[in-house]
């Protein structure tokens, strides 16, 4: 069971995804690092064994920290090809960042590598940044508690959310590259099946070395709420996956979280998808939307919130003062697959769920709606920008290749800053799917949405629709090499990935 207690945590059951639960001294500041091991593990997912890979620390899968606790962990390669980890909304030291060769190098089978660094309160997540690897589910929760969830007198809860599929990530980009018969129909928005972009191997799984990049027209901001723009459609769900899953279950047997009538619950969602942006219905439990990507926002009532491929969102629910069982689902964007957890409090009676819904979902926030009305709670300072840069999102189904600014990583020209001054990104997509934008070692605010300034949330990670513009705004940080890429992997395996490079003068 994914669960922390209301003042402090609960053992869990192992039936599930079990963020860390460490007895209260292990939280405390001492001089031993915690261990967390890449490994691989076996899944039962609708009856069928599966072998993924895995983040196990002390007590499961991720990690939970307590405030003030820095991030010591002491990472071992347990699996039988090299990997690297990247802590996705952490700011560690840059060659802590958990990129391939930048500058460190993989971890190869049996190695161990060191981190410390100052931990970043919040709801986050760690992977592999080997795209094939992300895809096998080398990934696990990332929490870092704050002294108001220790004082707070509410249950906690996690859902990490994947894509699965039994076939290999080699299979799957392959076809999904080459339009075989996995690739996704698009739910009725006109996805194409992709034709003719060979893969190239474990060079192209890690976005290096391609060619020529194809692009669509378009304007800005022009997209519907069902996703068409005049005659033209975006394209969705570019894969059918066998499984979606919620800590590491699907609904034909999902995680029954136990609760308290009446009980308040903080539920940090995480996508930890490779290419699936999910809707969260609550339904009968009426929540609020209190922080994205680990950062505080002005709180949000409603019982559907969107989020894409390494976002995040917590959200708080106060169940009625009754016994019952409240699903909480995820909803693939565009079609009817669905997974979750369910809410329950003790001798409740829990009812199936179908894991294929009556109607499809929409396609999200291709208006922008739901981001224009995330307000930061503790915005960025105001201050002159020194920077200003336009960021081109394109590419296409035919051939299969994603690209920023025109060119693939390896034929790609650095984004520049300089350490300490402040800089506007610009994201322009100019293609017809969606693009989960994400900057290694920083934080940014969310300042304009199609053009219209906005004092938007603060993120790491932002979903710019189809033939729109996002801009954000940032404070560059330590001088160095800092990954920039589409969190959408097929996209990143095809090269969807430049580098912010820092330095001390531009």
């Amino acid at each position: 069971m994914n669960t922390l207690s209301r003042r402090g945590f609960i053992a869990a059951g192992a039936a599930a995804v079990a963020v860390a639960h460490m007895p209260r001294p292990a939280l405390a500041q001492t001089a031993a690092p915690i261990h967390l091991t890449a490994a691989t593990r076996t899944l039962d997912i609708d009856g069928r064994a599966a072998t993924v890979f895995g983040l196990a620390g002390p007590g499961g899968q991720g990690l939970v920290l307590d405030p003030g606790q820095r991030f010591r962990v002491d990472l071992t390669n347990d699996l039988d090809i090299a990997t690297i980890i990247h802590w996705h909304g952490q700011i560690p030291p840059n060659a802590q960042d958990g990129v391939p060769d930048m500058p460190m190098p993989l971890l190869a089978p049996g190695e161990t590598r060191s981190y410390d660094f100052e931990a970043r309160p919040g709801t986050h997540w760690m992977h592999s940044h080997v795209p094939i690897q992300e895809m096998q589910l080398l990934a696990a929760p990332l929490i870092v508690r704050s002294t108001e969830d220790l004082a707070a007198d509410r249950q906690e809860v996690v859902m990490f959310l994947h894509d699965f599929s039994f076939k290999t990530p080699e299979e799957v980009l392959a076809e999904i590259g080459g339009g075989g018969h996995g690739a996704g129909h698009g739910a009725g928005h006109g996805a194409q099946a992709a034709q003719g972009m060979p893969m190239g191997g474990m060079r192209a799984m890690t976005g290096m070395d391609h060619g020529a990049m194809g692009s669509m027209p378009g304007m800005g901001g022009m997209m519907g709420r069902g996703g068409q723009m005049g005659g033209m459609a975006m394209d969705l769900n570019d894969y059918d996956w066998d499984a979606y899953l919620a800590n590491d279950r699907t609904l034909s047997d999902p995680e029954v979280v136990q609760v308290e009538r009446g009980g308040r619950i903080r539920l940090r969602v995480i996508n930890a998808a490779a290419a699936t942006v999910f809707w969260i219905d609550t339904g009968a439990a009426a929540a609020r939307l209190v922080a994205v990507d680990g950062h505080a926002v002005q709180p949000l009532s409603g019982n559907r919130f969107g989020l894409a491929m390494g976002q995040r969102l917590d959200l708080e629910i106060d169940l009625p003062n009754a016994n019952g069982a409240w699903p909480i689902l995820a909803l693939r964007e565009g079609a009817r697959e669905r997974t979750g957890l369910i809410l329950a409090t003790p001798g409740a009676e829990v009812r199936r769920v179908d894991a294929v819904a009556e109607a499809e979902a929409p396609a999200f926030d291709t208006d922008l709606v739901q981001e224009a009305r995330l307000i930061a709670e503790d915005p960025l300072p105001e201050r002159p920008v020194d920077r200003s840069q336009m960021l081109m999102l394109g590419g296409a189904m035919q051939p299969y290749v994603w690209t920023i600014d025109g060119a693939v990583w390896g034929q790609h020209r650095p984004v520049t800053a300089r350490s300490g001054g402040r800089v506007v990104l610009s994201f322009h997509n100019m293609s017809m799917m969606g693009h989960p934008m994400h900057l290694h070692g920083h934080v940014f605010q969310v300042v304009g949405l199609n053009g219209r300034p906005v004092a938007g949330a603060l993120r790491d990670t932002v979903y710019v629709p189809p033939m729109s513009m996002v801009d954000v705004a940032l404070d560059a940080g330590e001088a160095a090499r800092w990954m920039l890429h589409c969190h959408h992997m097929p996209h990143l395996a095809t090269g969807m990935m430049t580098e912010f490079a820092v330095s001390t003068s531009v």
